[in-house]
């Protein structure tokens, strides 16, 4: 993980020590962030009050299922997936208006999402950054144009199998979704530095103009 020209590996398979039993464990990737990433953020960007450093507010997790106007059983494959991959019951998104083309009816099911805040949204971070990225195949870096302008990032995995909760052998159909990370960023120059400096492994560095 780079930040401040200095680059920290957090290794997939390190842990933190067993917290006691009336002690809530922080997620690794969170004590991280406030150990290291928070002070270190806060040089480069130019903020004195820490309060005011980028940090992670939420995570949402989409999943269309754009078949499931024909074939409704999909929406209960993409649920589950969803679950494995989020540790959360999703919701099921439906169509807002009818579409005659696309012969979707408006309240048709067409999808599910999850957000996760807190602590699920810390671990599932981790988990992305350690475990799912890098089993992308052909992975040649994350784009850094995918910020909507406010900090927030999004990016979209082709198949739910890079996820390693997921057993190929229990889906029903390969699909996508798309993650939103929402930050607490002001600016893109913001977000970008927070998501490098907790080892999101992007493309090339971010021009700023």
């Amino acid at each position: 993980m780079s930040t401040a020209g200095k680059t920290t590996t957090l290794k997939p398979e390190a842990s933190q020590k067993k917290a006691p039993q009336n002690e809530v464990q922080v997620p690794r990737l969170k004590a991280f962030y406030v150990e290291k990433v928070q002070d270190e953020l806060a040089t480069q960007l130019g903020i004195t009050n820490k309060l005011r450093v980028p940090s992670i507010e939420k995570i949402v997790l989409n999943m269309g299922v754009g078949q499931a106007t024909q074939q409704p059983s999909l929406i209960e494959g993409a649920v589950k997936d969803l679950t494995v991959i989020s540790g959360q019951k999703p919701i099921i998104t439906k169509a807002k208006r009818s579409i005659a083309g696309f012969k979707l009816r408006k309240g048709t099911a067409i999808g599910c999402k999850v957000t996760l805040r807190g602590k699920r949204a810390w671990e599932f971070l981790d988990r992305l950054i350690s475990l799912a990225i890098p089993r992308i195949r052909d992975f040649r870096g994350l784009s850094t144009t995918s910020f909507d302008s406010r900090g927030n990032y999004t990016m979209g995995v082709s198949e739910q199998l890079v996820f390693p909760e997921i057993d190929y052998d229990s889906i029903d159909t390969k699909r996508g979704l798309d993650i939103t990370i929402v930050t607490t960023a002001r600016t893109d120059k913001e977000g970008y530095a927070l998501l490098k400096a907790l080892g999101f492994p992007f493309k090339q560095d971010r021009s700023e103009k």
